[in-house]
């Protein structure tokens, strides 16, 4: 049955901001996923520890504001350094359920200095090898105000059984030319993370899945009010415009034909199940397939640079 792939959407809330308690709901999630001979599971953006809501709630761009300053080291503190081996056990799990994972971080790269973080999509396979770490490319809006642009080394693709994933995270679903990155490699099962709301993935899952002739998965969080912490930096200054809920979820897959599987679940904390079946990769590339016999390269190609940019390079 390797054209038979059983997928789980992990649709969690994050303990907001709390790195040590999210990861341990990571685990759990993985471990009640490989308990249902779920294959691969997936998590919404920045999961691990949280997206950062207080931007929109705090005047975020106010000029050397000390909560916005505070709020800012507070994530940093609690974001993921992959070289310290803070995923290490999230490897383990997935070695040990033979379980593939997209998770979606905060990452504090160490060859970025250590101080900055970038919005990371990681990709651990079945052996539990961490296979590609994709920095978002470019953080949305008020994101500009807390996450670093990343850059194109995880516009990467990986077998799983007869498929080929890829992922990217949030509005990069967005961007033509990244999908393209990924399409032109084979990718036929697409990984879409979001910080949550089904306005982010109502539209735009449907619409790759036709683009694409793929599966689309999409992922997303939940957040309500009462999902913050007591111990949340400046809790008052946040509650005090944060609405009842921040995202809602919107968890949805669509097949190779653009159609819904699943259509967005909403307001429903936990995992969501479903078996792909590969052969129908083959039955919608037979009139459309936009980087093979759809495609013309002669006329239009892309150029991708997935060098691991950092500022300063040593010759020892």
């Amino acid at each position: 049955m390797e054209n038979i792939l059983k997928v789980a959407l992990a649709q969690i809330a994050p303990v907001w901001l709390n790195k040590e308690e999210t990861l341990k709901k990571i685990e759990t999630t993985i471990q009640a996923a490989a308990k249902e001979e779920a294959e691969l599971v997936v998590f919404g953006e920045a999961l691990l520890p949280g997206y950062p809501f207080w931007l929109a709630l705090t005047n975020g761009a106010e000029w050397d504001s000390k909560v916005n300053k505070e709020l800012h080291a507070h994530y940093v503190r609690n974001s993921i350094q992959i070289e310290d081996g803070e995923l290490y056990a999230i490897c383990k799990l997935a070695k040990a359920n033979t379980i593939a994972i997209y998770l979606g971080i905060m990452e504090r790269a160490q060859n970025r200095g250590g101080h900055s973080i970038y919005a990371s999509l990681v990709y651990i396979n079945q052996e539990g090898e961490i296979k590609s770490v994709h920095r978002k490319l470019q953080p949305t809006y008020d994101e500009r105000l807390t996450w670093a642009p990343g850059d194109g080394n995880g516009l990467q693709v990986h077998p799983l059984k007869q498929f080929t994933v890829g992922g990217l995270n949030c509005w990069e679903n967005w961007m033509p030319l990244p999908r393209t990155a990924l399409y032109g490699q084979g990718e036929n099962l697409h990984i879409a993370v979001w910080p949550g709301s089904e306005h982010n993935t109502k539209d735009i899952t449907r619409f790759i899945a036709r683009e694409s002739r793929s599966y689309v998965i999409s992922v997303s969080s939940l957040m309500k009010k009462t999902d913050f912490p007591k111990d949340t930096p400046h809790l008052g200054a946040i509650l005090a415009r944060a609405p009842e809920t921040l995202a809602n979820g919107g968890s949805c897959i669509a097949g190779p034909d653009g159609e819904w599987i699943i259509e967005p679940v909403l307001h429903k904390e936990g995992l969501i199940y479903q078996e792909l079946d590969f052969n129908r990769v083959y039955e919608e590339r037979q009139n459309f397939d936009c980087v093979g016999h759809y495609s013309r390269p002669d006329v239009t190609k892309l150029t991708v640079n997935r060098e691991r940019q950092s500022t300063v390079e040593f010759e020892d």
